[in-house]
Formats: C-alpha cells, sequence, structure tokens
C-alpha cells in the first residue's frame, strides 16, 4: 500500500501542544506509525560530549503519531485528507479530497 505521508511532505499538526503549526515531513517510521516534523514538537535532550559535538542540553524533534498530522493542502495550505487517482499514464498520485489537486509531481 502507498503510504499517504511522505518525507518532504508539507503538514499541519492536528492536535497536541503544536496545533496548528505547519513543517516539512523529515522522515517517516511505518512501524511505528509516527513522523517526524520539522521544528514541531521540540524536546530538550542532554546529551554527553563526544568527539563530534560538546555535550549540553539540545533542542531537538520528537516523533509525531501519523493520526495528529494531516498533509497541507497544495493550493490552500489547509489540512486535507489523501486519495489516490491513477493519472492516464498509468501513475498512482496522491490527491488531495478538498481540492482534487495531485500532491505528489
Amino acid at each position: 500500500m502507498a503510504a499517504k505521508i511522505r518525507k518532504g511532505d508539507k503538514v499541519v499538526v492536528l492536535s497536541g501542544k503544536d496545533k496548528g503549526k505547519s513543517g516539512t515531513v523529515i522522515g517517516v517510521f511505518p512501524k511505528e506509525e509516527r513522523a517526524l516534523v520539522q521544528g514541531v514538537n521540540m524536546v530538550k535532550r542532554h546529551t554527553k560530549p563526544t568527539q563530534v559535538s560538546a555535550g549540553g542540553i539540545v533542542n531537538r524533534e520528537a516523533k509525531l503519531h501519523v493520526s495528529n498530522i494531516a498533509i497541507a493542502d497544495p493550493k490552500t495550505g489547509k489540512a486535507t485528507r489523501v486519495g489516490f487517482k491513477t493519472l492516464d499514464d498509468g501513475r498512482k498520485v496522491r490527491v488531495s479530497k478538498a481540492s482534487g489537486e495531485v500532491i505528489d509531481g
């Protein structure tokens, strides 16, 4: 089955402390049903110093459950549901339910 949310998608947060914020998906974890969104659900992590980085308190994104995010409509930027459609050339693409716009080029 094709995934409804993929890396690089523009998404809107539907619930939680960051409700209404939007960002780009950095990573998707299908087995956990979670996604990582840039600049959303920021948490503080205490890290040990390594050869690469100095230790300290670091702000980073935490995973969000996919039920709490929705793809932003390409036309309006608002949250929309995702459907699938087969084009004339045989490609299966994701389509916005709100506007009917094709999400992936």
